[in-house]
């Protein structure tokens, strides 16, 4: 039963509380854990302390994080009951990632670790390996990290556990993610949004987030702001985010196992009772979850005082203790603390965890760190898809047809998600239908738990399309989702996508470290889909202008990312098709969602998209002969400002040899020694030539393309035009214009790198830069681009045919 407390917190009576026997048993497991996680700190040898501490059985460096670990054991060790007992399929997430040390013991108690990395064996020896690779050069790190079997959450990731949560949630009807939140990760933004989640969750169809809050009080130096406010505003705070909360708190453990074990089966209870109504009954209301808020002291069952200051339930407790530990008065501390959880009891005389222990942890793939949720490539299932090709755009000219080139991918999602119901979702900021994709909402609604109103638009509980107006909760959400096997993407605006920058960096990082851990299995890739981009947010102005989200992926290693700017439709749903069935990846896709020219049949598309790069014969006046001058363009819209300008150049001097040179897959202008999918310097030199003047009108920041080729052969003769962070409120052209990569700029610029056209080019070139001046006076006095500019498309009798047949 549940009965309410003055401060507003929930109370929780066992009618059958667990006996004395049991809370034994989980204290045993505790210090067994809290005495792992000590040792990895501080020891290099001596693991079970069979002699006294000497100053080389201690690192010469002490590296980690102490304070937030046993709380982590503590509901770890009571998490592992109620599995065997329920026999439940569970995850666990803890947000505090710094206490890397407790994941690690737990692991290592259960088996798993030994049985992943077996020189770390379940005895003294192992034990000793054990101690010394925490925090140590050739080791593993002091956060929980990819190298921990059970976890999918890293431990740089403040802020992100919740979402994390949900997303391994939604689609595991039968999975249960117990997410310990930390007082000082809630201060961050991204988890203050993650709490409404629960609007998103089905009960019929979702697995359940058991939220435990760990209140310690402290961050690095400082206290936190959930640990100082009234119990009551706490509460409060919590009811109304829509949970039902349960507080246990003190520092005594007989006391604080009682409480804990009590309230757990109560909120499991509760899940197993709003999952039974919603799946028997078919009553799928939103339900008020409970949660856990675990009031403990920061460094619990550490030492209370280190040279007469504060350190247990205090911040000192928050890292490392003391730090001078091989010095006698630090060293007499460290042995008094580890020998306090009384190891001799813990362990038997090989080191291995006496039967107690060893019997308290769930068996197998119960095990929460042998789940296979938290190493979700096992669970992959490859993707239903239909043929891309059947979604075509005909083009029976290049780039005289018009098309909305997302409007045309959110016919192929649609189908997709009609064919992978329970594997497949989208995830996005408030932008699907901005972005041209809601012809998804054909096939499902937009996911929401939540009061609706008869005028509301494709708002469903059991809807597929994820949009929260929070970039990080949907990152977060799909990040969940992925890791646990499933497949997904991300579609928003492009300037916006810069604010999961961080974490963009600690999922890359996070596949590069998998991608050479053995046990773990490859995930889907995490598909960006950034649209309404730089060169068509002239309506919204500077604020929405910003392509830089490219640059950034671009540091990360090769191995892992992989850039795409499809010109047109049919080369967009070549790579969308490319990107649904890759794994291990951060796949990035910029296309434009506003009408543009369609330049490519599908046959073409596919051709030039498996390329990556490639001449367009079409569009080129060369003839096979060495060019006068390469014309190269990636991304849309400077594709169409690059053939405008051939098209101009065309008609101005019909016998200057140009070459049309398109690039869709960014990373082929690396080195093929750099990146996997890079060119050698051969066929780069067969391309773009090594003598030539190279003219590239880029989609990005321009420095981007000098970076990607600055060894190459030719690389003096590129000259890129892109983003110069030149932007307003203005016509889609005078974007163009205000950055250079505008046809006439373009055209202008041809005309000063080929030197035999100099001397005859005066009067053109001021015939170009007329237009300029024209078009910026037309646009003020019209408010919009001038005819021939905004009805430009490719000629059906382009120059460069007629050069060729003359």
């Amino acid at each position: 039963m549940t009965d309410a407390r003055e401060d507003g917190f929930a109370t929780a009576v066992r009618e059958q509380p667990p006996t004395d026997a049991e809370l034994a048993d989980i204290d045993m497991w505790w210090r067994a854990a809290n005495y792992l996680s000590v040792g990895q700190i501080f020891l290099m040898d001596n693991p079970l302390l069979r002699e006294p501490l000497r100053p080389e059985h201690i690192k010469p460096r002490l590296l980690g994080h102490w304070g937030t670990t046993p709380g982590l054991n503590f509901i770890y060790a009571h998490l592992n009951r109620v599995i065997a007992a329920r026999d439940l399929d569970m995850i666990y997430i803890m947000g505090p990632g710094h206490g890397g040390p407790g994941p690690v013991a737990a692991a290592w108690l259960e088996g798993t670790y030994s049985e992943v990395y077996p020189e770390i064996s379940q005895d003294a020896i192992g034990m000793r390996r054990l101690f010394t690779q925490f925090s140590f050069p050739g080791g593993i790190p002091s956060h929980v990290a990819p190298e921990t079997p059970g976890s999918i959450h890293e431990g740089g990731e403040l802020g992100y556990s919740l979402s994390h949560a949900h997303g391994a949630a939604f689609d595991n009807p039968d999975l249960i993610v117990a997410a310990v939140v930390g007082d000082g990760e809630a201060e961050t933004g991204p988890l203050a949004t993650g709490w409404h989640a629960t609007k998103f969750v089905d009960p019929r169809r979702d697995g359940a987030v058991l939220p435990i809050l760990h209140l310690n009080g402290y961050k690095i130096a400082n206290p936190t702001v959930l640990a100082r406010i009234d119990r009551d505003e706490l509460a409060q705070l919590l009811r109304g985010y829509g949970y039902l909360p349960y507080l246990v708190e003190g520092a005594e453990p007989e006391q604080m196992h009682r409480g804990f074990a009590a309230t757990l089966d109560r909120c499991l209870q509760e899940i197993a009772d709003i999952q039974r109504r919603a799946r028997s009954g078919g009553d799928a209301t939103r339900p008020r979850w409970p949660m856990i808020v675990l009031a403990s002291p920061k460094g619990w069952t550490g030492p209370a005082e280190v040279d007469g200051l504060k350190v247990e339930n205090y911040w000192r407790a928050h890292q490392v203790p003391f730090a001078d530990a091989r010095s006698e008065a630090h060293r007499t501390v460290l042995e008094h603390w580890m020998r306090g959880y009384r190891p001799e009891e813990l362990f038997d005389a090989a080191g291995a965890p006496v039967a107690r222990i060893r019997d308290l942890h769930p068996a197998g793939d119960r095990r929460m760190s042998a789940n296979p949720h938290a190493n979700g490539g096992p669970l992959v299932r490859g993707l239903d898809l239909p043929d891309f090709r059947d979604y075509a755009t005909p083009v029976d000219q290049p780039g005289v047809a018009m098309a909305e080139s997302t409007r045309i991918l959110g016919g192929f999602l649609r189908d997709v998600m009609a064919a992978n119901m329970t594997t497949f979702r989208m995830f996005s900021p408030d932008e699907n239908n901005s972005n041209r994709l809601d012809a998804v909402l054909q096939t499902t609604d937009r996911t929401w738990n939540a009061p609706t109103l008869p005028t509301d638009d494709h708002l469903a509980i059991d809807g597929r399309v994820m949009e929260i107006l929070s970039e990080h909760t949907c990152q977060g959400w799909l990040e969940g989702y992925l890791l646990t096997g499933r497949h997904g993407l991300f579609s928003c605006y492009e300037a916006f996508a810069h604010i999961v920058d961080s974490m963009f960096n600690q999922h890359a990082k996070w596949l590069r470290t998998t991608n050479r851990i053995p046990w773990r299995r490859p995930i889907p890739s995490l598909n960006y889909l950034l649209t309404s981009h730089v060169w068509r947010q002239d309506h919204n102005g500077f604020s929405h202008q910003d392509p830089g989200f490219i640059d950034h992926v671009v540091n990360k290693k090769s191995e892992v990312i992989r850039v795409y700017l499809p010109p047109d439709a049919n080369t967009l749903l070549s790579v969308a098709d490319h990107c649904l069935r890759s794994r291990q990846y951060v796949n990035v896709i910029v296309a434009g969602k506003q009408p543009q020219p369609q330049y490519l049949s599908m046959e073409d598309a596919i051709v030039h998209c498996t390329k990556g790069i490639g001449r367009w014969e079409w569009a080129c006046t060369d003839a096979g002969a060495h060019p006068d001058v390469v014309m190269a363009c990636a991304g849309d819209v400077p594709t169409m400002e690059t053939l405008a300008a051939v098209d101009l150049l065309g008609n101005l001097f019909p016998d200057l040899r140009i070459r049309v040179i398109n690039v869709v897959d960014l990373m082929r202008l690396q080195d093929d020694r750099d990146h996997p999918h890079g060119l050698s310097d051969r066929a780069f030199d067969t391309l773009f030539t090594a003598d030539t003047p190279v003219v590239f009108a880029y989609h990005g920041y321009p420095w981007l393309i000098h970076r990607l080729t600055y060894h190459r052969a030719g690389h003096d003769n590129f000259h890129v035009r892109g983003y110069l962070e030149e932007g307003t409120t203005t016509t889609p052209f005078d974007m163009c214009v205000r950055n250079r990569i505008d046809r006439y700029h373009l055209a202008i610029d041809v005309i000063d790198r080929v030197p035999h056209l100099l001397p005859a080019a005066a009067h053109t070139r001021e015939h170009l830069q007329n237009k300029l001046i024209q078009h910026h006076g037309y646009i003020r006095e019209h408010g919009e681009d001038p005819p021939e500019i905004a009805e430009w498309h490719w000629p059906e009798t382009p120059s460069s045919t007629r050069t060729s047949q003359s």
